[in-house]
């Protein structure tokens, strides 16, 4: 069983920056594909970034060239930088995480484990 605990959500102007942090409990976070998706009022949820566990990194168009997802094994922590927010990225973003799982699993939002999520919201 993995935990993830998100942190660092809030509110910010747009153009503005955030940095969200996942912590992951177990000695194994080295070994697990990691990943945001965000869900959006009255929207479904959708993918947004995810680092594999050999270091390989995708995100979704609509935030390409803006985030940055990163991981620290030695923190088993991923964080996901965001820079020039929108209004339209508001939403609640959730960590995801499975164990040696190609990137698909996450861009098909279909990871083992979730985070319960931390509130991003971009005012105009």
């Amino acid at each position: 069983q993995v935990q993830l605990v998100e942190s660092g959500g809030g509110l910010v102007q747009a153009g503005g920056s955030l940095r969200l942090s996942c912590a992951a409990s177990g000695n194994r976070f080295s070994e697990y594909t990691m990943g945001w998706s965000r869900q959006a009022p009255g929207k479904e949820r959708e993918f947004v970034a995810t680092i594999t566990w050999g270091g390989i990194t995708y995100l979704s168009d609509s935030v390409n060239g803006r985030f940055t997802i990163s991981r620290d094994n030695a923190k088993n922590t991923v964080y996901l930088q965001m820079n020039s927010l929108k209004p339209e990225d508001t939403g609640v973003y959730y960590c995801a995480a499975d164990r040696f799982s190609p990137i698909r699993t996450m861009t098909n939002l279909k990871p083992r484990y979730w985070g319960q999520g931390t509130q991003v919201t971009v005012s105009s």
